[in-house]
């Protein structure tokens, strides 16, 4: 359902959340951004993956998994879509109708070539500042895949695989 708008947007994130439902763009550190649609490549790495974690955690009750594009309110000036994210049983009172209000636990994100210095850059910064507890970066086009764990407010490398997310939360590796 399209927002109505009554009155013109006051700041960013009433300009975000006046767009039509499905855009693909982010609120990041209070600036509008938008991207094309993805690669093929990426959509089916992506896809790979999620539909790998989300069986693992249907079948153990563990939690909810979404896919972008999926809104996760991390702060008034970040506003992100993650490629996949995880919330934790616990933690399900972040899932509301219009999206995460919190941290995920775990967030994957999937690079695209227009977007891969966020993923890296401000957004693994505010993952990291707002409390994600496991952060990872998967190149589609080399598959490896770059992990992240959160300790003492701070992420940690976990390293680079190749083919696969070996996912400490939740003790089990994704293939793709």
């Amino acid at each position: 359902m399209a927002n109505v708008i009554t009155r013109p947007p006051r700041t960013m994130k009433e300009v975000y959340q006046s767009l039509p439902e499905g855009t693909l763009a982010q609120l990041i550190n209070n600036q509008l951004v938008m991207s094309p649609a993805p690669t093929d490549n990426h959509q089916k790495i992506l896809g790979s993956i999620f539909a790998r974690l989300f069986h693992y955690t249907e079948e153990n009750k563990l939690g909810e998994v979404r896919m972008a594009p999926y809104d996760v309110f991390l702060d008034k000036k970040n506003i992100f879509q993650p490629d996949i994210l995880f919330v934790a049983t616990q933690n399900g009172h972040l899932v509301k109708e219009s999206g995460v209000h919190g941290a995920p636990d775990i967030v994957i994100e999937v690079l695209s070539p227009s977007t891969w210095h966020y993923d890296y850059g401000e957004k693994k910064d505010a993952y990291e500042r707002c409390g994600v507890k496991e952060y990872w970066i998967v190149d589609p086009a080399t598959k490896n895949a770059e992990g992240f764990a959160l300790e003492n407010k701070e992420f940690i490398p976990l390293g680079v695989m190749q083919g696969r997310i070996k996912l400490r939360l939740i003790k089990t590796t994704i293939k793709f």
